[in-house]
């Protein structure tokens, strides 16, 4: 009796233990990162059975089906080769080969998964990329206009906010526990159906399946009509994209893009991206962005409106026997460096070319998902071990990453004259030469000359030489078209787009 007594006492405590955090959660909620606000909200319903322990799903599909929500968006004008559709990446990865044709969808949808009871969403940055409406459908059939707070090609994720409260949530899991064999639930929209849950095996980790490349490497319009007028193909582009899928035999196909993918006990493991077809629809194997990549992601959409990624400044491939062959060097394991960039964390480091990775930190390094992953969840400033063999011998070395535009040539910035800094970018702007536009294939834009510490652009690692194209959809050519077009935001958000060594950026904020 005296036993049972203790029990609910313990229980009472922390029934209101979690009321009080709630309630403290609910007014500093804006305060709290999406992380600390699950950590709260799920304090007092630990997980009751191992991951992989369920006879069967129903409890996991209960709790996670409320917040898997239907994404609904809208497009005008004619397509550009960006993606409206969730059905283009699976196109791209199976589809006729080639350019795509212009179309001009009037509407597309996919999934998202809500992260926090006041309306913050994960879902894919194909599903809303260039979107000019998006509609969240929500598990009691309310449609709410979302805003979108940050998308990153790069990872293919997105994070949107409704204006709402009380919602329903899924608890984001550990994606590192995963285990190849685990049971695992696939939730989400598919084929314009309503909430639809799928079971099956985690087939594999770490996949790579380049479909993030293919995206990045494709024309834009004007490259596509300069070709067609001149015959001369585009210069190849920088590839800096993430993939390390999660794959799965549950049953994805177009429309799951940016749903759940859940192990047994109902938690967050990864957030549906794409599947392997020849014919569009599943045939066996799906894919899912590991949500320990994207808490990382989405914690900077919810910070800076964008992504502060932290670079080594190498560019690798990874070995087996026939590229050991090639190079003409022993190992078969690990990533062999074949450049080093000028000015990045690698170089400060003492990386060489010719050295092979073979561990960050403590774990083992075979193919380039197992580096890319742990370094996309890292910012600009933080340190990572990794070591190295060189000339037969293993060197432990400790590299700062750094900021894409920190290595950013600023050659250009000098050559051009300098302009008035701009109170509330922090920075200074003068018109780019035209040689430094046709080297980048742009018909607008401005040069940064200078940024103040602390100011906006300095936070977003926007550093002296990079080229602004627009500020909000508008072409900028000098400082003064940068301020009028400062006014013309949408839902009180600027957006900054332009280019540097690279590729090219979008920041919101």
């Amino acid at each position: 009796m005296k036993r049972i007594g203790l029990i609910a006492l313990a229980a009472f405590v922390g029934g209101v233990s979690a009321i009080g955090a709630y309630k403290l959660l609910d007014h500093n909620s804006d305060a709290l990162s999406l992380t600390e606000k699950q950590n709260v909200l799920f304090a007092s319903n630990p997980s009751k059975i191992a991951s992989t322990g369920a006879i069967d799903f129903v409890q996991a599909a209960a709790a996670v089906s409320p917040a898997v929500v239907h994404i609904k968006t809208t497009f005008s004008g004619t397509s550009s080769s960006g993606g409206n559709s969730p059905m283009d990446m699976m196109e791209q990865l199976f589809g006729g080969g080639g350019r795509r044709q212009q179309r001009a969808p009037r509407a597309a949808s996919g999934s998202g998964v809500i992260l926090t009871p006041d309306g913050y969403i994960v879902t894919n940055n194909h599903v809303v990329e260039n979107a000019e409406k998006v509609e969240v459908v929500l598990s009691d059939r309310r449609k709410v206009v979302a805003k979108v707070i940050g998308t990153d090609p790069n990872t293919d994720l997105a994070l949107i906010k409704v204006e709402a409260s009380n919602l329903p949530i899924v608890k984001m899991g550990n994606s590192d526990n995963v285990q190849i064999g685990e049971w695992v639930l696939a939730v989400g929209f598919p084929l314009n159906l309503q909430t639809t849950v799928t079971a099956g095996i985690v087939s594999a980790k770490g996949r790579a399946i380049g479909i993030l490349g293919r995206e990045q490497q494709l024309p834009t319009e004007e490259e596509y009509e300069e070709y067609q007028r001149t015959g001369r193909a585009p210069a190849p582009k920088a590839n800096s994209s993430i993939e390390s899928y999660i794959q799965t035999d549950a049953a994805i196909n177009p429309g799951n893009s940016g749903g759940a993918l859940v192990n047994a006990n109902g938690e967050l493991v990864g957030i549906n991206a794409a599947i392997a077809s020849q014919t569009g629809t599943n045939e066996g194997y799906g894919f899912a962005i590991p949500v320990n990549l994207a808490k990382k992601i989405l914690e900077d959409f919810k910070k800076y409106g964008a992504v502060k990624r932290g670079f080594i400044g190498v560019s690798f491939q990874p070995l087996d026997a026939d590229a050991a062959e090639r190079l003409n060097i022993k190992d078969i394991n690990g990533l062999y460096v074949n450049d080093v960039v000028a000015g990045g964390a690698a170089e400060a480091a003492g990386i060489k070319k010719g050295d092979i990775i073979k561990k960050i930190g403590e774990t083992d390094i075979y193919d380039s998902p197992d580096l890319q992953e742990k370094i996309g969840r890292m910012s600009p400033g933080d340190k990572v071990q990794l070591t190295i063999l060189r000339e037969g011998k293993l060197k432990a070395l400790s590299v700062t990453l750094k900021g894409d535009s920190n290595v950013a040539s600023t050659k250009t910035a000098s050559a051009v004259k300098t302009g008035s800094t701009m109170g509330k970018l922090g920075a200074s702007f003068a018109p780019a030469p035209a040689e430094l536009k046709a080297r980048y294939r742009v018909k607008s834009g401005v040069v940064v000359t200078g940024v103040e510490p602390g100011k906006l652009f300095d936070t977003l690692d926007l550093s002296k030489g990079l080229l602004i194209t627009s500020v909000n959809g508008k072409p900028v050519n000098s400082e003064k078209e940068v301020q009028d077009a400062l006014p013309f935001s949408r839902n009180g958000m600027t957006v900054i787009s332009g280019v540097g060594p690279n590729g090219s950026f979008t920041f919101t904020f």
